[in-house]
């Protein structure tokens, strides 16, 4: 593989900025207030212990868990929990027993709560940015009234514009992030300066101190301490974009050292003026600079929004492609770069969810109750998978992949405990968004499970071809028609005969020269398939041939590529003189033994309500021929 040049390394980290750090980086908006805001602190004690506790938690699960171990766990480049799933278990069905199944329940678990991160950071994000108005006591009546309406505006803006792409603005977000963390960092600088003594806050035994001299309160702290740490999972799931180097160059040289330096500024003045609690942040800018502020942090946070909402996308293609959830719309607005993708359902639903959160709960303090939680939980499923993958991939010993994830978990598991004291007060919210994510992931995957098991398995395919060629006895019988075109049967199965082809033989008494059945079939072991490997070509004889086409949890399946890749192997298909037969499975309820009668209404409304094999696929409607049967379960 060709080294990267300094330049191209260069556009790597900064390009990292403006997708990878987008949550993280505008954390310090909200997170440091939202511990001052519960704490009432009176004595500089606590304010150090309360930094001391940000300091150490960046430094234990971000620098540490994600940056130094979690990254290096990439599937062929991809990150992020499935795709750390399935580097554990490349073959789900082998996964083995309770134990396995237990695994794949918490990581299909921890996928569904990435979607509710997804609708509360857009949400907390823009909101927080622009209450920096509020700061300014001139303006403040005035606008009060407005913030609810210009952080929907600005949100309605971002949703509609997904459908876009972002290849255009995406250059320039981290430019635009570049300088938004080297003014975090000089805001820092300049407020340590006037108070130097806010330093002693780098000693962890002034977070140790907080929290053995604060009891029940401590504990309700760190539900605000994790706020920094929010964006951790987020890092990983966009490890695919940019690789682990430039990641870790961006965080090491830049990112880590303005959040530190800007956590510590906010600290400094929360010392040395108690007025400026209320706002830490935006109090630590001169009065001059205070709307350029509020303005550079908005565009921060439609960036880091920006970012949620591109990992929710990649996440909804991941999930189809491993088959946890139904085929649904997905649209690439890039020629060249393969992640920029839009899914229009899911920007709805993560547009109607953000609205939703802002009016609701108002402010930003109310929405950090919400916030937190579901990220622990997710965060908590990635260090338990992890501990597999290590095993697995670089052999480590039960003790090192142990000690490693009960260091993390440990940390974690307090930070659960804080959380959990938010469910009453909005934490509930992406639980039981989570909730019903899982339900439809989990449902669609045992209703696929159970649909293939119902299905009936059909003539062999060998048998079939057989048949064909005994003296022509089933084309007299029959009065087949033998059309000069081809025909592609989309099927499951790669051994039994589709019941399309059965019933086109039955009702229309044809068959084409050249039948290819193809089948294809999601690898959810890597990412991407080589073009080379994208196909296998069998001939079975009698005009039959039998494709299997792979692709990676990161692609999008589409017919022009295999179309492509069997040329290459040989196999002519010419696209607007062929006929596609698709299966289509209408599902009726029963009581036989199988989900409980609720789930299968559920996944037979999802069934309903996917997308159809022949849009997903992308073949041509007009060359089309849909064969539909109904199964019982």
């Amino acid at each position: 593989m060709q080294e990267p040049t300094k330049s191209s390394s260069l556009a790597l980290t900064i390009g990292a900025l403006g997708v990878a750090y987008g949550d993280i980086g505008t954390s310090v908006l909200y997170a440091f207030k939202e511990c001052l805001h519960h704490g009432h602190f009176h004595t500089q004690r606590e304010i150090i212990g309360v930094l001391s506790l940000i300091i150490w938690s960046l430094t234990i699960l971000v620098s540490v868990k994600y940056i130094a171990v979690v990254t290096r766990a990439d599937n062929h480049g991809e990150g992020g929990i499935l795709a750390l799933l399935s580097l554990a278990f490349p073959k789900e069905s082998k996964t083995g027993g309770v134990a396995g199944g237990i695994i794949l329940v918490v990581g299909i678990a921890g996928a569904a709560l990435l979607y509710g991160d997804g609708v509360i950071t857009p949400a907390i994000s823009v909101i927080s940015a622009v209450e920096g108005l509020l700061t300014a006591e001139a303006i403040k009546p005035v606008i009060q009234p407005f913030i609810i309406p210009l952080t929907i505006g600005i949100l309605v803006g971002l949703f509609a514009v997904q459908s876009k792409g972002t290849a255009a603005l995406g250059k320039w977000f981290g430019r635009i992030m570049l300088l938004w963390f080297t003014v975090l960092a000089t805001l820092g600088i300049y407020q340590i300066a006037q108070n130097p003594s806010v330093l002693t806050a780098l000693n962890p035994l002034e977070a140790v101190h907080f929290l053995t001299h604060h009891g029940k309160m401590s504990l309700i702290i760190m539900g605000g301490v994790f706020l920094v740490v929010t964006g951790g999972e987020s890092l990983y799931a966009d490890l695919g974009h940019f690789g682990r180097p430039a990641i870790a160059r961006a965080w090491a040289f830049l990112v880590c050292p303005s959040l530190m330096l800007n956590y510590l500024g906010q600290g400094a003045l929360a010392l040395s003026d108690p007025a400026s609690h209320g706002n830490p942040f935006f109090n630590m800018a001169p009065p001059w600079a205070l709307y350029p502020l509020v303005a550079l942090a908005t565009t921060a946070a439609v960036i880091a929004s920006q970012a949620l909402i591109s990992g929710a996308f990649s996440l909804t293609m991941q999930g189809i492609q491993m088959g946890y959830i139904p085929r649904m719309e997905i649209r690439h607005t890039s020629q060249e770069a393969h992640g920029q993708i839009y899914v229009p359902k899911i920007n709805a639903l993560l547009a109607i969810g953000c609205a939703a959160l802002v009016i609701g709960f108002g402010s930003s303090s109310k929405l950090a109750n919400a916030y937190g939680i579901a990220v622990t939980l997710t965060m908590m499923a990635t260090t338990t998978i992890f501990y597999f993958a290590a095993r697995r991939v670089w052999k480590w010993s039960v003790q090192r992949a142990g000690l490693t994830c009960l260091l993390f978990g440990s940390l974690e598991c307090v930070f659960l405990a804080a959380n959990a004291l938010k469910i009453p007060h909005g934490g509930w919210f992406p639980l039981v968004f989570g909730a019903l994510v899982f339900t439809v992931m989990l449902t669609w995957k045992d209703g696929r499970s159970l649909l293939r098991e119902r299905l009936p398995p059909g003539m062999p395919l060998d048998d079939f071809i057989a048949s064909i060629s005994m003296a022509g006895t089933l084309e007299e019988q029959h009065k087949l028609h033998r059309s000069q075109g081809t025909a592609v049967f989309l099927v499951g199965n790669p051994n039994g005969t589709p019941n399309a082809l059965i019933k086109n033989i039955k009702h229309n008494q044809i068959l084409h020269r050249q039948n290819i059945l193809l089948t294809i079939v999601s690898d959810s072991g890597r990412p991407y398939v080589p073009p080379e490997e994208r196909v296998e070509v069998s001939d079975r004889t009698e005009g039959f041939f039998r494709v299997i086409a792979s692709f990676g949890f990161m692609e999008n399946p589409n017919i022009n590529e295999v179309i492509r890749a069997a040329g290459e192997k040989g196999l002519d298909i010419h696209r607007d003189k062929t006929t596609f037969f698709v299966g289509k499975e209408r599902i009726m309820v029963t009581a036989r033994a199988g989900m409980a009668i609720w789930r299968e209404h559920l996944f037979a409304f999802l069934s309903k309500n996917a997308e159809n094999a022949a849009d997903f696929f992308q073949l041509p409607p007009d060359r089309v021929y849909e064969v539909s049967q109904v199964v019982e379960i």
